[in-house]
């Protein structure tokens, strides 16, 4: 099957060629330009776009190999050498690889990458461009990466894939940094070429990404162009002398005694127009600062794609027209939105006018895929001067060279240009107090990073008067304020006011009144008192809210119990001894029992069956948890029914669900034992209980 041959192709007949037969077969024979006597074949092709046209039929001057490759894809492939010999060796070569492949000793992507390795580089980059121009990259990205792509090509000698080398573009990198290139510039030559790599490593050109591990340049310490936003005074002086600078301008003399004065005399029809010239200059800067629309997004906007008549006015940008190629609604404020509607009627006007005036049919409305207004292309030229004339920027004369620039940048080195009025739109949303993952949204930004970084002057924000918003903070009493919160109460007489330092709760604190007239202010959740532990640090209960001073009986109680949730610190007994326990009514915790026949039992002490750490072994706790057990009141003289038997280890059913689960609560969370004034049933029965209940 392997076999190396010179293909065959026709041409046209040259000028001047004498045909004749030879053994029943057409020759042509003429005279080529180094004199040369040529003869060949004769043939007319019968399909193909040649087909009916006499041609001669040429050899090709160098050999073609072909073979079946690895996969069994018969392959054509030149050669390159116009000896055979020198040929079957390549053919030689190519089998051994199809060999290979199918033995497994290398992957068919492997042996792909291998042919790639001779063919220039040029081709591989016209195949690039026409993949990103498949995908839908816009035409100015497609130039960008071509240009970089060729340049980087053409200073490192990268003819073939194989002389990539990562050392040489780190190097080359390096010296445009000795140049002067910034470091924003080296990095779109560096994501270039990265990414022409991958595509390569995609499409099995490559084996790897060599290219992958250069490092990016850092464009946070070398900024070159860091734009500044405009301020409202600025917008207004910038967006009357864009009106008039057209008329203006014409109107100057630039030559004469009277230079330099507007005495020019213009025809009406030349005055009409530049004013409405200015009038449309003034409105894309309007647009461009109430819309935060980039210059080529507005450029892309058509008759047909706004919407001006709504309550809520938007322009549409197609997915096309946008950076992010998703397209968006762009909404318009009431005020530009009338600017916009009578721009609108006035061109309309214009263009009826002008079909009166040719004699054809005069148009009902404007055609939708006409722009809105008219962009220029060297809109940035023409904003500098503007700049210029309204005394934001100045003209300065350039010492090395002699030419006269403008000047835009302020003391911090921070310029103007077109995408400014961006930056403008950002700053402007961020000084009103807009949010910023509105202010995100409106700028259509995937990160709200660079909506508050790059697209936010903080010179135009009011960060002095945001400090009016911070709390006073006398300096008088403030000792005493502190001795205060170490002790938690104000420390007068009754009557006063007694704090409680509980947690601390965003709510604000809420006042309660006491049995003795004071006011007591919780600080933080009343239903959380501080003795409710955290996780590995132990709280010292405070005062217990609602019946702190209930009585007399609360006096000379031990009122501080440390508990912790750490299994190092819980190794004593958390049930209270009976000299502990608190009186009836005293804590506030008491459910209160809306039914007469349903009753919270008194606590019941049994074992606490802990799970041990290393598995599901269980062992016995020597100390005693108090636990609840609720049900209803038995009659008089009746026993307890099946199914509510009182005390019993399944709680009873109960009608008040809630006070069962807040006394259940209570009882576990902190360990408060119900007045023993209660009538006690009869226990369950049970050994657990038999055998534990201290009574």
């Amino acid at each position: 099957m392997a076999t190396v041959f010179k293909e065959t192709f026709t041409k046209p007949l040259p000028a001047g060629a004498d045909v004749f037969s030879r053994k029943g077969d057409q020759f042509a024979r003429w005279t080529d330009g180094r004199g040369r006597m040529q003869t060949a074949k004769v043939t007319v092709p019968k399909e193909g776009k040649h087909a009916g046209q006499v041609r001669i039929v040429q050899q090709a001057g160098t050999y073609t190999a072909k073979y079946r490759d690895g996969g069994g894809v018969v392959r054509k492939v030149t050669t390159g050498c116009r000896d055979e010999a020198a040929a079957r060796n390549v053919l030689a070569e190519l089998v051994r690889r199809a060999e290979n492949v199918k033995s497994g000793i290398t992957t068919a992507a492997q042996d792909a990458v291998i042919d790639h390795q001779g063919t220039p580089l040029h081709g591989h980059l016209a195949a690039y461009i026409a993949h990103l121009a498949a995908k839908g990259a816009s035409g100015q990205h497609r130039r960008d990466t071509e240009r970089c792509l060729r340049r980087v090509a053409a200073d490192c000698a990268f003819g073939k894939l194989a002389d990539l080398d990562r050392a040489v573009l780190e190097r080359w990198l390096a010296d445009r940094a000795s140049e002067g290139m910034s470091a924003r510039s080296r990095n779109a030559y560096r994501v270039a070429m990265v990414a022409f790599c991958n595509w390569c490593v995609s499409t099995r050109r490559l084996a790897t990404n060599i290219l992958a591990g250069i490092p990016k340049a850092n464009e946070k310490a070398d900024p070159r162009r860091h734009r500044r936003a405009l301020t409202e005074t600025e917008l207004v002086a910038l967006l009357e002398v864009a009106r008039r600078r057209p008329l203006l301008d014409a109107m100057t003399v630039r030559r004469g005694k009277h230079k330099g004065e507007a005495t020019a005399k213009l025809r009406s029809g030349t005055v009409a127009r530049l004013e409405t010239l200015g009038r449309e200059r003034a409105l894309i800067y309007k647009t461009l600062v109430l819309t935060g629309l980039r210059k080529g997004e507005l450029a892309s906007l058509t008759i047909g794609q706004i919407e001006l008549d709504r309550p809520a006015p938007y322009a549409l940008l197609h997915a096309a027209d946008e950076k992010n190629r998703q397209g968006s609604r762009i909404p318009l404020r009431a005020d530009l939105a009338a600017d916009l509607r009578a721009w609108r009627a006035d061109k309309l006007a214009a263009a009826q006018e002008a079909a009166r005036r040719r004699g054809e049919p005069v148009p009902a409305c404007l055609p939708d895929g006409e722009p809105l207004l008219t962009v220029p292309a060297l809109l940035v030229r023409i904003l500098d001067r503007d700049l210029v004339a309204a005394g934001i920027a100045r003209k300065a004369q350039d010492r090395a060279t002699g030419k006269v620039r403008i000047e835009k940048r302020d003391g911090r080195g921070w310029t103007l240009d077109v995408h400014a009025f961006r930056t403008t739109f950002g700053t402007l949303l961020s000084k009103g107090g807009v949010p910023l993952r509105t202010a995100q949204a409106a700028l259509r930004h995937s990160d709200p990073a660079l909506t508050a970084n790059v697209y936010t002057d903080p010179r135009l924000l009011d960060v002095a008067g945001a400090l009016d918003a911070l709390p006073d903070l006398p300096l008088e009493g403030a000792p005493e304020a502190q001795d205060l919160r170490k002790t938690g109460t104000t420390g007068g007489p009754a009557g006063s006011e007694t704090t409680y330092d509980g947690p601390k709760s965003a709510a604000q604190p809420s006042r309660k009144g006491l049995a003795d007239g004071r006011q007591r202010t919780y600080l933080g959740s009343p239903l959380v008192p501080t003795l409710v532990p955290t996780s590995c640090k132990s709280s010292p209960t405070g005062a217990l809210p609602d019946k702190m001073a209930a009585g007399p009986t609360s006096v000379g109680r031990k009122a501080e119990h440390a508990v912790s949730l750490c299994r190092g610190k819980t190794r004593r007994s958390l049930s209270l001894p009976d000299s502990d326990r608190p009186g009836p009514g005293e804590l506030g915790f008491e459910p209160r029992l809306t039914d007469p026949e349903s009753v919270v039992l008194p606590l019941h002490y049994s074992p606490v069956t802990a799970v041990g750490e290393a598995g599901n072994r269980s062992r016995q706790r020597s100390c005693c948890l108090p636990t609840v057990y609720l049900g209803r009141r038995p009659s008089q003289g009746q026993p307890a029914a099946a199914g509510e038997s009182i005390g019993s280890c399944r709680a009873g059913p109960s009608r008040n669900r809630k006070e069962a689960a807040r006394a259940s609560f209570l009882s576990r969370r902190f360990r408060c034992l119900l007045p023993d004034a209660l009538p006690r049933p009869a226990l369950c029965g049970c050994a657990a209980h038999t055998a534990n209940c201290p009574d």
